[in-house]
């Protein structure tokens, strides 16, 4: 009798967001109804205003600012803090590409610094950049890894530079138990669409400080007095009445605002966070500890204080060549599972050398290049089961076996 042989379960859709939740549909009906979607229509609390209150409650800072993307958060930190044109900002060589683009957007000019095999700041490296002549630095918290945020934190208060933390991947982890975001001096976070929250675009920028935010919010294109709309009634303070008024009519208008449809999607999200935090941390360590079990993938350890809230999964192989690196993302392609190595995904925007909009001479970086031709990222997100978990890995760790096993064979 002729055996069947079992059909292979799909391979889980990974880029699919979460549903949006039930909550959402009556105030989008009524904002879709009154056509009212602008911000400043409203004489108050506008959903974008309830967003931006809520926000900031979420996360402890007096103040919260929302935005088009968390591009636009970073470029609007970077002219809050006054910058001179052409100051030096310092941001790590693994991030993406928006990161240096923000700096050159805000006049400045973006300098790199080493980001070692952890995916974090190499704290030596950046030590010995900042002292060339760095007005700000922008830590990345790329793909949600945490730098030591002690050391970088006494290394710039010691030398009075801002540090702006672009926490785009980063809603929800903590370092010593602090939030991500609120370290530095002025905290971004995205609302891409696969982040933790979800707006399809969008982004926020937190504070404690009065004047950083008054030009920041009379920069992203809040014309005549509606800055007086950012303030709540309940809490209003005279430091930010007269910081608004303060810079009325001085500051250049950039219309950078997030509308009332995008604050309608994300504020019933705002519940389910530490629920898609919880989740992101189990899926994220079940298939970690699968795929540590293979000799050629390593998945790095967090430092001792970070506890991460991770949407995704990053792993270097180990031991494997370019040629082996290729076909390993081939094989697992073939079952299913997109792999991207950062160095070897044409004109990666992660990859520091394909950033040629950076004035001046190409950076040498030779322990991020070497790490990012070795470094994978694969989605994993919150809403995955550990039987769909448990799919990824079987694929990632059976294609770098079925490499690496012809590879013996050929005495390569």
């Amino acid at each position: 009798m002729r055996r069947e042989t079992q059909a292979q379960a799909p391979a889980p859709n990974v880029y699919d967001s979460e549903p949006i939740p039930e909550a959402a549909r009556a105030e989008i009906d009524r904002l879709l109804s009154s056509g009212d979607l602008f911000r400043y229509t409203a004489p108050e609390d506008a959903p974008v205003a309830l967003l931006e209150r809520e926000f900031a409650a979420m996360m402890g800072t007096k103040y919260a600012l929302a935005v088009s993307s968390c591009s636009a958060a970073l470029f609007l930190s970077l002219k809050a803090l006054d910058l001179p044109r052409d100051a030096r900002v310092l941001i790590p060589g693994f991030t993406f590409a928006a990161v240096p683009s923000s700096v050159v957007h805000a006049d400045c000019i973006p300098v790199l610094c080493e980001v070692g095999e952890n995916y974090r700041i190499d704290i030596d490296d950046f030590a010995a950049r900042l002292d060339q002549d760095i007005a700000a630095v922008i830590i990345s918290h790329m793909r949600g890894h945490t730098s030591d945020m002690d050391a970088i934190l006494a290394l710039c208060d010691a030398r009075g530079i801002p540090v702006i933390e672009d926490a785009a991947h980063s809603l929800g982890t903590e370092w010593h138990g602090r939030k991500i975001g609120t370290l530095g001096r002025v905290g971004c976070f995205s609302f891409q669409s696969y982040k933790l929250m979800n707006s399809g675009e969008g982004g926020i920028l937190i504070t404690d400080d009065a004047d950083l935010v008054a030009r920041a919010v009379i920069m992203s294109g809040a014309y005549e007095h509606n800055w007086r709309k950012h303030m709540n009634r309940a809490d209003n303070s005279a430091e930010l009445e007269q910081a608004f008024s303060r810079w009325q009519n001085r500051l250049p208008l950039y219309n950078l605002r997030l509308g009332n449809l995008s604050a309608a999607v994300l504020r019933p999200q705002l519940a389910e966070v530490s629920r898609r935090v919880r989740d992101g941390r189990r899926n994220h360590a079940h298939v970690a500890a699968r795929l540590n079990s293979s000799p050629w993938l390593s998945v790095p350890e967090n430092l001792g204080p970070e506890d991460r809230a991770p949407d995704s999964i990053q792993f270097n192989l180990v031991n494997m060549s370019d040629a082996e690196t290729v076909a390993f993302a081939a094989a697992a392609e073939a079952r299913g599972i997109k792999v991207q190595v950062f160095g070897l995904s044409a004109d990666n925007a992660r990859a520091f050398w394909n950033w040629q909009f950076i004035p001046g001479p190409a950076p040498e970086l030779p322990k991020t290049r070497a790490m990012l031709m070795r470094a994978c990222d694969v989605r994993l997100p919150a809403r995955l089961t550990l039987a769909q978990c448990d799919q990824i890995a079987d694929a990632l760790t059976r294609a770098v076996e079925d490499v690496m096993a012809q590879a013996r064979a050929y005495g390569t």
